[in-house]
C-alpha cells in the first residue's frame, strides 16, 4: 500500500448537569505494566494477580520485529492472543505501544527518516487493523526522547511530531474506537523540553492524551524523590502544558515507580517504602485533573538480583507472591478508581490529607511525612465513637476501629489522629469533612 496516503462545549453550564458530569467522570485508570504479551509461557496467573490487585488496564510491547519478520510480510504472533485473550476475560482493558525499529530497515533504525518511517505506518496499519476492537489504547514508540538514535537524534522532537503526525490517522482509520496516545516521554525528556516541544509543535492535533514517564527515584536532592515534591512538579507540568497547547491536556501516566533496591543502589528505596510511596502517588494522582491514569512499572520483577534496579520495579517477585506493594494497591485500587478528588477539605502540604468522595460517601486519606505528626481532622453531621480506618501499612486488615475518637457537638465533630508515612483511610461515611484550617502536627 501506499504509505504516504496516511495523513473541541459551551460556556453556561447549570449546577444540575455539573453534577451529573461528575457522577459520568470515567474512572480513573489504575494500571500497570507487564512484559507478558510475547511470553511464551501461560500468562493468565500473572494477570489473574494484577486483576486481584485492582488493576483495571495493563501496558505492553507491540514490538514491529515480531511481525515483519521478512520485509513486506507481515503475521501476528500466537502469543499475542493468548494475552489479549486472558487480559480480555479478566475485564482488563490495555495500552499497546507501537514501537521500535525492525532490522530489515536500516538495521533497527528508529522511524525518523522516510526510508523507516514508510516500514513503520505499514506495520502500524496492519498491527491496529489485526487487533481492532482489542485495544483500548495506542501508544506511538516509547522514550523517543531517549532511544538509541541509529540515524537519528537522541531528543529529536521534529522526527517525533512527524511520526505522531503520519501514525495517528492510521491507527484511526483502521482501529477508529482506540485513542492514541503520544510522548512516552521520560522525566530526562520533560526537564530537557522534549514534551514542550511536542505541545509547542502541535502534537495534540494528533493524539489523545500526552504519555508521560516521569520518574523520580533518583532525585535524592531536597526530598525529589518522593510523592509529594513529584505531584508538586506534575501540577506545574500540567499548567504549562495547558498553557502551551492552548486546550486541557490529558496526561496518561504510562510508566511511573520506585524500586525496592534498599541501599544496595543509590537510588534505591525498601520495599515497605515502595509500597508507602505507591499509595501516596496513586492518592496525590488524583488532585491533578489532567491526569487520567497511572501504569505502575511494572508488575513483576524483572529478575532475582537485588542490587540491579531494573529487577526490582515490580508488585510481584518472580514466583509471583506478593511483595508489600502489591497488598496496598489491592486495598487502595477501588478507592482511586472510582471517587472524585474533594479540594474543599484537602490539605496539600505537610501534613496531607486527600479528601475523595463517591455519591456522598467521603474517604479522607492522611499522612505525614515526620515522626510523632498528628492531623486534627473535623466533619459536619457525624457522630461520637471510634473513627473507623484503612490503614495501609497493614492494608490486609481492612477497614477498623482505630483509637482515635470523635468528640461532638451539635452534629460537629473533631478527631486528632496520629500519622504516618503511609496513608490512614479515614471512613467519614456521610459525614461531611469540613476545611482544615492550616498545617497541623
Amino acid at each position: 500500500m501506499n504509505v504516504f496516503d496516511w495523513r473541541a462545549l459551551g460556556a453556561a453550564l447549570c449546577l444540575a448537569w455539573c453534577a451529573q458530569a461528575q457522577a459520568d467522570a470515567p474512572a480513573f485508570i489504575v494500571g500497570v505494566g507487564t512484559h507478558l504479551l510475547n511470553a511464551e509461557t501461560d500468562v493468565r496467573p500473572a494477570l489473574a494477580k494484577a486483576r486481584e490487585a485492582g488493576i483495571d488496564s495493563v501496558r505492553d510491547d507491540a514490538w514491529w520485529g515480531h511481525v515483519e519478520l521478512q520485509k513486506g510480510q507481515f503475521g501476528m504472533p500466537p502469543a499475542w492472543g493468548r494475552y489479549l485473550g486472558a487480559q480480555r476475560q479478566l475485564g482488563m482493558s490495555n495500552v499497546l505501544i507501537l514501537g521500535y525499529g525492525n532490522s530489515f530497515y536500516n538495521s533497527n533504525a528508529k522511524p525518523a527518516f522516510d526510508s523507516v518511517r514508510g516500514g513503520f505506518l505499514d506495520y502500524t496499519a496492519f498491527v491496529t487493523r489485526q487487533l481492532k476492537g482489542q485495544v483500548d489504547y495506542w501508544e506511538i514508540y516509547n522514550e523517543w526522547d531517549i532511544a538509541k538514535p541509529r540515524f537519528g537524534m537522541v531528543g529529536d522532537s521534529k522526527s517525533y511530531l512527524k511520526l505522531a503526525e503520519l501514525s495517528a490517522p492510521v491507527v484511526r482509520a483502521q482501529a477508529p474506537g482506540a485513542k492514541v496516545l503520544a510522548g512516552a516521554i521520560t522525566a530526562e525528556g520533560i526537564k530537557a523540553g522534549f514534551a514542550d516541544r511536542l505541545l509547542q509543535g502541535g502534537v495534540m492535533n494528533y493524539a489523545d492524551g500526552l504519555s508521560l514517564h516521569p520518574y523520580v527515584h533518583c532525585e535524592k536532592a531536597n526530598n525529589g524523590y518522593k510523592p509529594e515534591h513529584w505531584i508538586g512538579w506534575l501540577r506545574e507540568l500540567s499548567a504549562r502544558f495547558d498553557a502551551e497547547a492552548g486546550k486541557p491536556v490529558p496526561l496518561y501516566l504510562t510508566e511511573m515507580g520506585w524500586h525496592s533496591t534498599g541501599d544496595r543502589h543509590p537510588c534505591g528505596v525498601s520495599e515497605s517504602t515502595q509500597a508507602a510511596f505507591l499509595a501516596r502517588s496513586f492518592l496525590l494522582a488524583r488532585t491533578v485533573p489532567a491526569i487520567k491514569g497511572m501504569w505502575w512499572y511494572d508488575l513483576i520483577n524483572d529478575g532475582n538480583d537485588r542490587a540491579e534496579q531494573e529487577h526490582n520495579f515490580g508488585l510481584l517477585n518472580p514466583d509471583l507472591s506478593p511483595k508489600p506493594a502489591f497488598n496496598v494497591l489491592k486495598a487502595i485500587a477501588p478507592l482511586v478508581q472510582n471517587s472524585q478528588f474533594d479540594a474543599s477539605a484537602s490539605q496539600l502540604g505537610g501534613p496531607w490529607a486527600v479528601l475523595l468522595s463517591q455519591g456522598g460517601h467521603q474517604q479522607l486519606a492522611v499522612w505525614a511525612d515526620s515522626p510523632n505528626a498528628s492531623l486534627s481532622v473535623r466533619v459536619q453531621g457525624g457522630q461520637p465513637g471510634p473513627l473507623k480506618a484503612l490503614d495501609l501499612a497493614v492494608p490486609e486488615q481492612g477497614y477498623r476501629a482505630i483509637d482515635s475518637q470523635w468528640q461532638c457537638d451539635a452534629g460537629l465533630c473533631q478527631a486528632r489522629v496520629p500519622l504516618t508515612g503511609f496513608p490512614l483511610v479515614i471512613d467519614l461515611g456521610t459525614a461531611r469533612g469540613l476545611p482544615f484550617t492550616a498545617a497541623q502536627d
